[in-house]
């Protein structure tokens, strides 16, 4: 793949000069249709070899567009702040809404050959990093990503003479570091590696696109033609498909809803009982989120649950235990026109808690495979894949040290309603109750099926999933209060 782009190409400054205004015409008008559209958005991934003209190159379409509408983000080193949370926290922070162009210098490529160069991770673990990185492409791709990726290339006597170039002319000089020179020392042992990470992830939703970088005038139009073929694709018209174009899978556990349904719901803590367990489990679940190990952990705790199950009151207890200056509780509803320009799992990200921090969530991701299925919000095809790309989303959370809790709390039909009448008449609950609830009501087979399909699929044990008998709330409240305090004890022992 790479030799492919060692050709010599050049393009003479004469032939330059009649086809840049052009060009430059062309993608202006193209990137405006984009931003009017809300088509997108478009997603370019430059990487490349030291000293190819990564950054001349983005510098070049940034020159040529409309800057409003284009975002150029370079990835080096983390900073603390970056350092602090799941490595792919930083390039969900950096993606562009619908409508927009993003250029990500390095991204997610870079770090991955880094780390094995430098001998911080070996052959294992780069395969596990390239195969995240294909569920991630596969997943901007599914939610409308138009991605773009350019590999600048350089043969290394190319590479060592346009080092030198950039270093004998003052007005250049200071592009060159040390880092670029040390990049062309170790040129060898990292071609095999370039290969073997360009191969592995040029996809037919994301390929690669190999660009030679010797002449900057060819290298310029060369990936600006090519943003431009994928402009006008994007913008071009498509089919009506169907809403629900395919048929979900039957459950893979038969007769799932007995999941829901086997659940004891009079299982009861006397009231005098409460109080001292409250305090107890409190106390704990205080104390370890205070441990000094805690300040290399993160917890995420999600709340689902029926309609009227004491969500918000377990909540409050887990609050009780914890500083004020350690959490956020995020309640999650409709998603809002700036989240809908986003992938559905992009405002999540946003959301993540820093090393020693608690984010709470009164609902969560889930959504996508419960209200979001059951009312018919998004396509059998949407929520079929959440299922998978929740998963991984868990796996990325854990995998940067956070401890993922989460809880369904369930109460039987006849309770829901005998609290949804207790609010309507409760002058300080009413606010609680809404038209929605009673219509959620009337879809209860609906909404426990889609529960029990999401426990089946998501209960990992990574993350497992906490079913809550909430008909006691007095119950519900320690069991998930033991549970947090168990989970983060045995995080804290490995």
């Amino acid at each position: 793949m790479l030799e492919s782009a060692e050709i010599g190409h050049k393009v003479p400054k004469q032939v330059y000069a009649r086809e840049e205004p052009k060009l430059r015409e062309l993608l202006l008008n193209a990137q405006f249709d984009l931003s009017q559209s809300g088509r997108g958005p478009l997603l370019l991934v430059i990487s490349g070899v030291e000293g190819g003209g990564r950054g001349e190159t983005a510098n070049k379409l940034t020159e040529w567009m409309d800057p409003r509408h284009i975002h150029v983000v370079a990835f080096g080193a983390r900073v603390p702040e970056e350092a602090a949370r799941p490595r792919a926290w930083r390039y969900w922070r950096s993606l562009p809404p619908k409508g927009k162009i993003g250029i990500l210098m390095n991204a997610w490529y870079n770090e991955a050959m880094l780390a094995h160069v430098q001998g911080k991770i070996d052959v294992d673990q780069v395969n596990t990093r390239v195969q995240a990185i294909r569920e991630h492409e596969q997943m901007l791709t599914d939610e409308g990503f138009v991605l773009l990726k350019f590999w600048i290339h350089l043969s290394k006597a190319a590479q060592k003479q346009r080092l030198q170039e950039l270093e004998r002319d003052p007005t250049t000089a200071w592009r060159v570091t040390r880092e670029d020179w040390k990049a062309y020392r170790i040129y060898n042992k990292a071609h095999e590696l370039w290969e073997c990470l360009l191969r592995e992830t040029s996809t037919g939703v994301a390929p690669w696109h190999v660009v030679e970088g010797a002449d900057g005038r060819y290298r310029y139009l060369t990936v600006g033609k090519i943003l431009l073929e994928s402009l006008r694709a994007t913008l071009a018209p498509r089919p009506a498909t169907p809403k629900h174009a395919i048929t979900p899978p039957a459950p893979s556990v038969i007769d799932n809803v007995k999941l829901i349904r086997d659940l004891d719901l009079s299982k009861r803590l006397p009231v005098k009982a409460y109080d001292h367990e409250l305090e107890k489990h409190q106390g704990k679940l205080a104390t370890l989120t205070r441990h000094k190990r805690f300040a290399k952990r993160s917890l995420i705790l999600v709340f689902e649950g029926v309609d009227a199950a004491g969500k918000g009151g377990a909540i409050r207890r887990v609050t009780g235990a914890l500083d004020a200056r350690q959490y956020v509780t995020v309640p999650v509803a409709a998603p809002t026109e700036e989240e809908r320009a986003f992938p559905y799992l992009w405002r999540f990200w946003r959301n993540v808690p820093r090393y020693g921090g608690v984010t709470i969530f009164d609902r969560s991701w889930y959504g996508r495979v419960l209200v979001e299925r059951v009312e018919g919000y998004c396509s059998v095809y949407d929520w079929m894949r959440a299922y998978d790309e929740i998963n991984q989303f868990e796996e990325q959370l854990t995998r940067g040290n956070a401890v993922v809790v989460k809880f369904w709390l369930q109460i039987s039909k006849a309770e829901q309603l005998r609290r949804f009448r207790a609010r309507e008449r409760s002058p300080f609950k009413r606010f609680k109750i809404t038209a929605d609830d009673w219509r959620n009501r009337k879809k209860w087979n609906a909404y426990e099926q889609a529960v029990c399909d999401m426990v089946d699929r998501t209960s990992t044990e990574i993350a497992p999933w906490t079913l809550v008998e909430a008909e006691d709330k007095y119950y519900a409240r320690i069991k998930v209060l033991q549970t947090i305090a168990d989970r983060v004890k045995r995080a804290l022992a490995r």
